[in-house]
Parts: structure tokens; sequence; C-alpha cells
């Protein structure tokens, strides 16, 4: 009586096994190196948003003047639907996306009119600044803008000493 041999073989399961772990280890960092691309895309364009929240802000509603805060921007004017920023970013001052941590800060400025949105005069300010600092240990790609317009990047956080005006102390350009 022959006996017949259908199926795999212990030896053929460990195989396939063995050869999946090896591709996995070879994919997994290239895997995280494209997911921490990605969110500096975003947090690149979160701060391109800011800006050009900022400045649609100062010209439209602020009287010259920018807005202090994330939720300020997210604010709509009296007879609009929307803010100047997306709601995603405007849910709080500090808001955590992507893998970064977004902050608008400005300080106020005493003689600034009360803005169409809602604000108090004088709580707007003659500059502002922006960041986005990673959140993982292993991201070493901190971002920053100011009223200046331009987007700065650094291996270490910038918003912390990123002036309102001008340029910060480290870091370079962004092209």
């Amino acid at each position: 009586m022959i006996r017949k041999s259908d199926g795999f073989a212990l030896i053929d399961v460990l195989f396939v096994c063995a050869i999946i772990s090896v591709l996995c280890s070879i994919a997994l960092p290239r895997m995280l190196m494209a997911k921490q691309s990605a969110s500096a895309a975003s947090a690149i364009g979160a701060m391109r948003a800011v800006n050009s929240g900022q400045l649609t802000f100062a010209l439209t509603c602020g009287g010259g003047f920018y807005a202090p805060s994330l939720t300020t921007l997210g604010r709509p004017p009296a007879g609009a639907l929307e803010g100047f920023i997306t709601p995603g970013l405007a849910t709080a001052d500090s808001v955590n996306r992507s893998g970064y941590r977004i902050e608008v800060q400005a300080t106020a400025f005493a003689s600034a009119p009360a803005p169409c949105n809602g604000g108090a005069a004088g709580s707007t300010a003659q500059g502002y600044k922006a960041g986005a600092d990673a959140l993982e240990p292993t991201n070493l790609r901190y971002f920053a803008t100011n009223s200046n317009g331009q987007i700065f990047e650094h291996n270490a956080t910038l918003f912390s000493t990123m002036p309102e005006v001008g340029m910060p102390a480290s870091g370079h350009i962004l092209r």
C-alpha cells in the first residue's frame, strides 16, 4: 500500500515563515522612514495653512493684526460659515496631528482693534509664531514659522526660540 502525501510538511511551513520574517525585517525600516516623511509633509502643510490663514485674517478681519491662537483663526467672521484655517487645526490652541504638536502664539497688542470674528479689542498681535514639534523621539525634523511667512526646519525644537518677526537663532529656511 502506497501512502499519498498531500499538504505541507512542517519544514515547508518553517521555511516560508523564515522568508517572510527576512522580508519584513528589510521592509520595516523603510516603512518607518516613509511614515516620518509623510508626517513631516503634513506638518509643513499645517505651517503653510497657518501662514495663509494668518495673512487672510490680518487683511480681512484683524485690521492688519494677527490672530493670537489656532482657535481664533478657526473662528469664522460674522456672516461667514468657515474660519481662516481648517476645523481640524482649530480644535484647540495646541493640536496633535500626524505625529506633531502644532501651536500658534502671539503677544497681544493693547491698541489693536477688535477683530471681526468676535475677539476682544487688544487681543490681536503685530506678529506671531507657529511651530510643529515632533512627538516621536526618533523623528528629528522640527518646523516653525512666523509673520515673515518663511518655514524653518531644524533637528531640535524651534518653537520655543522662534521670534514673532525675523530669523530664528537656529535652523534653516525650508525650500
